[in-house]
């Protein structure tokens, strides 16, 4: 017998089908009935296309789940969100576009000519959003850690279109996890080129919706810009930090070979994690601005190398800014 490659988690990789409409779920115990709204949330649910599977946990295709509260009862929905990741798969029935730890390989129907040729249209980045769903202004977006998010109907579920975040402000992706504030403003950070193709992490603000009703993801800015320590590989970045008056960033020793990924996708064949290396000895630095003026704070703080995915909490505290990490050393 063969051991499935995720040992005792190999649950997580099933694959699951989407439903047509919304089923009442099993309630054990009870809900309050004066509990009402829905709970949206994504991750993968498809993890191969015919013959091909996907090799890694942030691969699998992206599918939203939503829980329906309304006195006292549960129902339960869930579809796939129509990336063109997705709908190219279902339409050519193999694995199309490269993600995190699965190589798309080219189409055999294809000869060498026409791939060499492929290769000048730049490298096709995923728009996979099987992380998070996130609100700007009136609008529900699923998203993953590109430049691409998708927008979707918090109701039916349905995908209504696709939004390349680099119409909007200068990054070249976004983390999958913003801060979004009480009036509906949200925060966000991702990498992009700055002057001299030197590289930085800007933080980027979208404005709750306002009187005139235009889509607050025309009025995005760049509040701040943090500088990074390594002038052609930028630190990878899942998160950060936000309190009243600050924000946080935390800039790792897990780095991304630009280069390598730049060349990856058309010389050697790899996926987003074979580009992915380490730089110890730079340890960790911790970057501070202040959110309201934008203004980036002329203090760093270093600590020795650790791994970050989450930042827990960001608060002030008595004149101190508490920053809560859940990190591995390494």
């Amino acid at each position: 017998r063969v051991e499935h490659p995720a040992g005792g988690y190999k649950k997580l990789f099933e694959t699951v089908e989407e439903l047509s409409s919304p089923v009442t779920a099993h309630v054990t115990g009870w809900i309050p009935t004066w509990l009402r709204g829905s709970l949206l949330r994504c991750g993968p649910g498809l993890f191969e296309v015919g013959a091909e599977p996907f090799y890694h946990l942030f691969d699998g295709q992206a599918l939203l789940h939503k829980f329906d509260f309304k006195e006292g009862h549960v129902t339960y929905h869930r579809r796939f969100v129509r990336t063109d990741a997705y709908v190219r798969a279902m339409t050519e029935k193999r694995i199309v576009i490269t993600e995190f730890g699965t190589y798309a390989y080219p189409d055999p129907c294809k000869n060498i000519f026409s791939r060499f040729f492929s290769y000048f249209k730049g490298v096709e980045v995923t728009d996979n959003a099987l992380v998070n769903v996130y609100p700007v202004g009136e609008d529900y977006y699923a998203c993953t850690e590109t430049n691409f998010i998708t927008k979707i109907n918090p109701d039916t579920l349905e995908t209504i279109k696709q939004v390349d975040l680099c119409k909007y402000v200068s990054v070249n992706g976004a983390t999958a996890h913003p801060h979004i504030e009480n009036d509906g403003t949200v925060y966000n950070i991702g990498n992009c080129f700055g002057k001299n193709f030197a590289l930085a992490y800007n933080i980027i603000r979208i404005p709750p919706l306002q009187a005139d009703k235009e889509d607050p993801m025309n009025k995005s800015e760049v509040v701040v810009q943090f500088p990074c320590s390594d002038r052609f590989k930028p630190s990878y970045v899942h998160s950060f930090g936000l309190t009243a008056n600050y924000i946080v960033f935390v800039e790792t020793p897990v780095k991304i070979n630009l280069l390598k990924f730049l060349s990856s996708w058309s010389l050697w064949g790899a996926n987003y994690m074979d580009c992915f290396e380490s730089n110890e000895t730079m340890g960790v630095w911790l970057h501070v601005a202040e959110k309201k003026k934008g203004r980036l704070l002329n203090i760093k703080y270093r600590t020795s190398a650790f791994n970050l995915f989450h930042h827990i909490n960001t608060y002030e505290d008595n004149g101190f800014l508490i920053v809560d990490l859940c990190t591995w050393k390494g």
